[in-house]
């Protein structure tokens, strides 16, 4: 008796582990509607995902307040009234890449590893000035970047594998009446760190959103590799 209580409970336990990644439709605020006290959201209709793998140990892009940041560069072709920018780690499994999605050469010869994750914690900035996408790469690291928001854990995202809701999710309506808040045309960057839960590693999917289509948004690990993918 007691064998089959514990071999229940550990077939509970796993099928917890299994279905905590399970990832729902993006939706957006604008539209938002409420059904019986629950949200009601229309998925984005312009998407992006960037799949990636942090080495463990790997040098960030840039020490910033005592954090190590890595950046993931994102190209918006015109003003937005609104983006929704989510990260997630580990990569879920029943999440796989799509004929246009952005992988890193690390996420695809480390993608079956589920065991190395992080606590996300995002930011969204703007690079002031760059208009063109032509200016992208030899402006962006000289470039005063603006921090419209930032996320550290969202209780709409799944549970990490070790039962904790440490993923990450933002939505920003465009305030054209002030500056920081105006989504604008140009270039901007997803910033992330784990905020203080253990290091910055393992596999993660960041992706972005808006509610109208966006031809030519891309997104990519680099300033240059945006702007050479946006002039294919």
């Amino acid at each position: 008796m007691k064998k089959n209580v514990f071999a229940g409970l550990l077939c509970l336990a796993l099928g917890m582990t299994m279905t905590a990644q399970k990832l729902d439709k993006f939706g957006a605020d604008l539209g938002k509607k409420s059904l019986m006290g629950k949200e009601i959201r229309a998925p984005y209709t312009d998407m992006s995902s960037y799949f990636g793998y942090i080495k463990p140990g790997a040098a960030p892009d840039e020490v910033k307040d005592g954090k190590k940041m890595y950046y993931v560069y994102v190209w918006i072709p015109l003003a937005a009234p609104e983006i929704g920018v989510r990260m997630i780690s580990p990569v879920p499994d029943s999440v796989k890449p799509a004929d246009g999605d952005y992988q890193t050469l690390d996420y695809k010869a480390n993608a079956s590893d589920t065991k190395n994750f992080f606590d996300t914690w995002i930011t969204l900035e703007r690079a002031e000035g760059v208009l063109k996408i032509e200016d992208a790469a030899a402006k962006a690291k000289s470039a005063k970047w603006t921090k419209i928001d930032s996320n550290d854990d969202s209780g709409e995202m799944p549970a990490q594998p070790s039962g904790s809701k440490y993923n990450s999710l933002m939505r920003i309506t465009s305030d054209t009446s002030n500056p920081m808040k105006s989504l604008t045309m140009g270039l901007y960057r997803i910033g992330f760190t784990t905020y203080k839960h253990g290091e910055v590693q393992g596999s993660f999917l960041a992706q972005i959103g808006a509610p109208i289509k966006l031809p030519g948004v891309a997104i990519a690990a680099s300033a240059d590799q945006l702007a050479a993918s946006v002039k294919k």
